[in-house]
C-alpha cells in the first residue's frame, strides 16, 4: 500500500489550494491528527452540495468516490452518518460557485 500524507498536513494542503483558487474552505470537523480519513464537502451556494470521500483501488492508490450533487441537508446527513460510523473522520467544507473540489488524486464514479 501506498503511504499517505498524515491527515492534518493534507488537509492543510487542501485548504490553501482552495484559497489560492478564490474558494473558502475550512476544517469543520477535526479527527485523528494522523490517520483520520477527510470527507470533502462542496457547496455551490446553490443550495446543492456534493461530498467525496477516499477510497483506496486494487493498486493501493488512494481515490476519491464522489456524492451528489444533492441537496446540502442530504449531503449532511449522509456525513453525519459516517461520523457516527467512525470518530475520527475529519470533515472540509469548501464553498465554491463553480463546485471545485481541489483533490489532486483520481475521482472515481461510483
Amino acid at each position: 500500500m501506498i503511504p499517505s500524507l498524515k491527515a492534518s498536513l493534507w488537509t492543510s494542503a487542501l485548504i490553501r489550494q482552495a484559497d489560492v483558487s478564490g474558494a473558502f474552505a475550512a476544517v469543520v470537523r477535526k479527527g485523528d491528527p494522523d490517520a483520520g480519513a477527510c470527507l470533502v464537502k462542496v457547496r455551490s451556494l446553490d443550495g446543492l452540495a456534493a461530498v467525496y470521500r477516499p477510497v483506496r483501488n486494487m493498486d493501493g492508490t488512494r481515490v476519491w468516490w464522489p456524492k451528489g450533487p444533492e441537496a446540502e441537508r442530504d449531503i449532511d446527513q449522509y456525513i453525519n452518518t459516517r461520523i457516527d460510523d467512525d470518530p475520527d473522520i475529519w470533515v472540509l467544507e469548501i464553498e465554491d460557485r463553480q463546485g471545485r473540489h481541489f483533490i489532486t488524486e483520481p475521482i472515481e464514479d461510483v
